[in-house]
């Protein structure tokens, strides 16, 4: 009895449309907990924009293909990877903490994450489910996330050196 080949696509489709319904709720929800920023009005825009575009690839990984999908991706790629630089010479310069502990250290690891599944939906246009070393990797990249909160959720240390806007996201 032969195996079903399309089974196989099926679930790796389905698990793809999965990893974008997830990494648009962490967007979204990254968008909103911006509300206490000083600079909120910002960083709102540069998470809705990739919740958007990924709640679009959740529902029609073809989307990735359509030439306004990927002008507005690429543009936003583009602009996340020059303030991430920006943010990574700064906290090269100046960090007096971990990562995490740096106000531009938590914005550029969002800048990262959103970099990082942008670029992933993005080289999808010609496969948009990818092969199996895609999809593992937009798995890790879906749960990361959602995983680090809850570990900075715990680790009540390591907000205690926060600004008071930032000790209310969670």
């Amino acid at each position: 009895m032969a195996a079903d080949p399309g089974r196989g696509a099926r679930w790796a489709v389905g698990l793809w449309r999965t990893c974008n319904a997830l990494m648009a709720a962490f967007f979204a929800l990254a968008a909103f907990v911006q509300v206490n920023d000083p600079d909120a009005e910002l960083w709102v825009v540069v998470y809705m924009i990739p919740a958007v575009l990924t709640l679009l690839v959740g529902f029609n990984p073809l989307v990735t293909g359509s030439f306004i999908w990927k002008s507005v991706s690429a543009a936003h790629i583009l602009f996340c990877l020059v303030w991430a630089a920006g943010l990574a010479c700064s906290l090269l310069l100046h960090a007096q903490h971990s990562i995490l502990h740096e106000e531009e250290g938590r914005e550029l690891s969002g800048l990262v994450i959103i970099t990082a599944w942008m670029s992933l939906c993005y080289s999808s246009s010609k496969n948009p489910v990818g092969g199996r070393i895609q999809l593992l990797l937009a798995i890790v990249i879906a749960l990361f996330p959602f995983i680090s909160w809850v570990y900075i959720y715990i680790n009540k240390d390591m907000r205690s050196s926060w600004p008071s806007h930032c000790k209310t996201v969670i």
